[in-house]
């Protein structure tokens, strides 16, 4: 078992995730399929039923939203195994994933947009300059900016699943309050949960990162590798001031839990107690 970070700190970084204004949140492909790479359709109308509950509270919400290459999968009856396959599946699966976002939110008369980014368009500045104009306009209007990897063209991204460091890299850029990790297991704990019945959750991780990371990289496998890119995605959110939650998509009213200062997931605290609030006073 890790150490556990301070108890006050732990609490106050839990009530600066609450009091969130600005929250982007990161939906994994588990998170929004079947076991046959199907659109579920339940999971899918549980993450926006999620969102909402934040928005109803006043709060501006960026989706980050893997699934498009899963979504494509389940509509295609052809192997998926090259790059250039899933490259291919990701362009049936986006307009699928996208219209049944639309579907979802108009429920709630909410209205959605798409933004397809690379990490090149994160690290140039006159396109980053460019994604963040538009991302405030939308926000402006009150609209769920919905943001994908663009996977026809982002091979690297395709090859480790960048989504996460993308969510991370939204967050820091758009000097959001808070990034949650929405995904299958319900954190991050001392095994891999598929396979270590004894593994047991991390309720919080700060001055213990580099023990955590240790662990995840031991205990990651084909099937669970993907918790280590959440891990480094929450820490670089933390470096910048932002709180971080990587917690189970499947919670009942996981977001609300979280707005409500409920302990859910496991909780990423800033670097050296920083919070957004301060960063900007502390770096000049």
């Amino acid at each position: 078992m890790t150490d556990r970070p301070n108890t006050e700190l732990i609490e106050e970084t839990r009530r600066l995730a609450a009091e969130a204004d600005r929250v982007v949140v990161k939906a994994g492909t588990n998170s929004l399929t079947d076991e046959e790479s199907n659109l579920d359709d339940e999971k899918l109308d549980k993450l926006v039923d999620d969102i909402m509950d934040l928005r109803e509270r006043g709060k501006e919400v960026m989706l980050v939203s893997s699934g498009a290459i899963g979504a494509g999968k389940g509509r295609v009856d052809q192997p998926a195994e090259t790059v250039e396959d899933m490259q291919a599946a990701s362009t049936v699966g986006q307009s699928h994933l996208m219209r049944r976002y639309t579907e979802s939110f108009e429920r709630y008369d909410q209205k959605i947009a798409q933004i397809l980014l690379t990490q090149e368009d994160l690290v140039d500045t006159e396109r980053f300059s460019n994604f963040r104009n538009s991302l405030e306009t939308l926000l402006e209007w009150g609209v769920v900016p919905i943001i994908n990897e663009n996977d026809a063209i982002a091979i690297e991204e395709i090859k480790i699943g960048d989504n996460d460091m993308i969510s991370s890299s939204v967050a820091v850029g758009v000097d959001a309050d808070l990034l949650v990790t929405l995904t299958d297991v319900g954190g991050v704990y001392t095994g891999n949960p598929k396979e270590d019945p004894d593994a047991e959750k991390i309720e919080a991780v700060g001055e213990n990162y580099a023990e955590v990371q240790q662990i995840v990289q031991h205990s990651s496998t084909a099937e669970f590798g993907g918790i280590r890119t959440k891990v480094q995605g929450a820490r670089e959110a933390n470096e910048h001031g932002i709180p971080a939650i990587i917690a189970e998509s499947t919670e009942p009213d996981v977001l609300k839990k979280i707005a409500s200062g409920t302990a859910v997931g496991t909780l990423f605290l800033p670097v050296n107690g920083k919070t957004s609030e301060t960063v900007g006073e502390t770096d000049e």
